[in-house]
């Protein structure tokens, strides 16, 4: 079974964070320049919150709020769900499946180590079940 610890060696740990203090705009152009649907919001070296192109549709634009002069800290997700590399990639899917969430922060020792999307369990599942088939086909074939 795949742990979390698997996908961040094979995608690697790097973390984008943006500031509280940051404008909307300049964290959606950071999504956009770097094509991810998240960044962690970091006050200091602390886990402040998560803010997604999700928060920006429902908090920004479909309230009509300037993304130049709103705060990722006034639409940011402050009750952040993480995980840690120890768990299972099953585990996490139930998690962000029941929650309706799209992406998980990793933290150790309370520092974030890295971040793991819904689409990163997708294939992580999809290769475990590909290497299951291919295994079962080996073994009925002989």
């Amino acid at each position: 079974m795949k742990l979390v610890k698997h996908l961040l060696d094979a995608k690697g740990r790097h973390v984008i964070a943006i500031s509280p203090d940051s404008s909307v705009f300049e964290a959606i152009k950071i999504m956009a320049d770097k094509s991810i649907g998240s960044l962690v919001v970091m006050e200091d070296e602390k886990l402040a919150g998560i803010v997604t192109e999700r928060d920006y549709a429902r908090k920004v634009i479909v309230k009509g709020r300037s993304s130049k002069s709103t705060r990722v800290a006034e639409i940011m997700t402050a009750d952040v769900v993480t995980t840690s590399s120890a768990e299972t990639v099953d585990k996490c899917m139930a998690v962000m499946t029941e929650l309706r969430i799209r992406h998980l922060p990793v933290l150790e020792d309370n520092r974030v180590i890295g971040m793991i999307s819904i689409g990163d369990l997708v294939q992580a599942i999809i290769a475990d079940q590909k290497e299951e088939i291919e295994h079962l086909e080996h073994y009925i074939s002989g």
